[in-house]
């Protein structure tokens, strides 16, 4: 068994069972794949796959426990290299993350911009997508921290750390008859067409549990991931809009009207995430405290100790965050 054969059938899992493409990824060739492939299936004495052809078709039951164990292997060999790293070349390496469009573009940017400047010799890498596909890269170790609202919680081997709480803001274009309103209510939004977040982003949650607690049925009749694309629409005049606060900016946003709506909406946490046993360098820490100025190195190691979820939510309940 070789550790290149681990990584070919973790690999080819992840890429839907294309092998041509699993090729590409790694810079190598399609039957030089298939054929350690099937050497290690002949000394296992299991299929990992199934074929019909030349196609693989679906992960076999006893793939299924031997990918994940060859995931395990491969997240142990990457802390192998990490920690001779962090010996060899203190300030230098990579960093992957994984987030959301919100925290991407307004609450990262002067942290990656400081981060780069103190570290240039860390290649950083980040990788977009959803809440849930963000909380399964760290549950996976494809990135090594996951910055988000949602979904985390649904993967029990992720660490999930407080960065900072925020709350939303209503936006109407300039002239609008909530523009005008001094104090608005849930009854005043649940009246007019609504432009949000698809279900499961940046909070959404919390928005929902506010209507459902009036008894109340808001009319969403369109929802994004992306700030800047509901802001687009609001403009058109689709419908008021509800974005996290941070991503209302008056000087670009000018032709809009933001609403505090922090009274109607139970505030979010960020959290940060990471899977339980990341090997953490010098420099990961430091991006992390400046994201995050109370999750000392200290915190966070407790926190990575910790054997529950219960158990880090104790550690971080007298820990008081900032709000956005």
């Amino acid at each position: 068994m070789k550790l290149q054969q681990l990584r070919y059938i973790w690999e080819v899992a992840h890429h839907d069972l294309n092998v041509s493409a699993t090729a590409q990824s790694l810079f190598t060739s399609q039957p030089g794949i298939s054929k350690q492939i099937r050497l290690l299936e002949d000394e296992l004495g299991v299929e990992v796959f199934t074929r019909s052809g030349k196609h693989l078709t679906r992960i076999t039951p006893a793939g299924e426990s031997i990918i994940r164990e060859a995931g395990e292997i491969l997240r142990k060999v990457d802390g192998i290299k990490k920690a001779a790293q962090e010996f060899s070349n203190q300030r230098k390496g990579e960093l992957r993350i994984g987030t959301t469009h919100t925290q991407a573009r307004y609450a990262l940017p002067s942290v990656i911009r400081s981060f780069i400047e103190a570290y240039p010799d860390v290649s950083l890498h980040m990788q977009q997508g959803t809440p849930m596909q963000i909380a399964e890269m760290a549950s996976e170790g494809t990135v090594d921290f996951a910055i988000a609202t949602e979904a985390m919680e649904y993967f029990q081997d992720v660490v999930m750390m407080p960065c900072y709480r925020w709350n939303r803001c209503v936006v109407v274009p300039k002239g609008h008859p909530l523009a005008s309103v001094g104090r608005l209510t849930i009854e005043e939004l649940a009246a007019w067409p609504i432009v949000t977040y698809v279900f499961g982003f940046t909070g959404r949650s919390n928005l929902d549990e506010a209507f459902v607690e009036k008894n109340l049925k808001p009319k969403i009749v369109f929802t994004a991931a992306d700030a800047d694309v509901i802001k687009t629409y609001v403009r058109l005049g689709l419908g008021v809009g509800i974005v996290a606060r941070m991503a209302f900016d008056e000087s670009k946003d000018s032709e809009l009207v933001a609403l505090d709506a922090s009274r109607l909406f139970k505030p979010s946490t960020t959290k940060l995430g990471m899977r339980r046993g990341t090997f953490l360098r010098g420099y990961m820490y430091e991006f992390i405290q400046r994201f995050a100025p109370h999750l000392t190195r200290e915190l966070v190691d407790a926190a990575l100790a910790c054997h529950s979820r219960q158990e880090v939510d104790a550690l971080f309940e007298s820990v008081v965050l900032p709000t956005y």
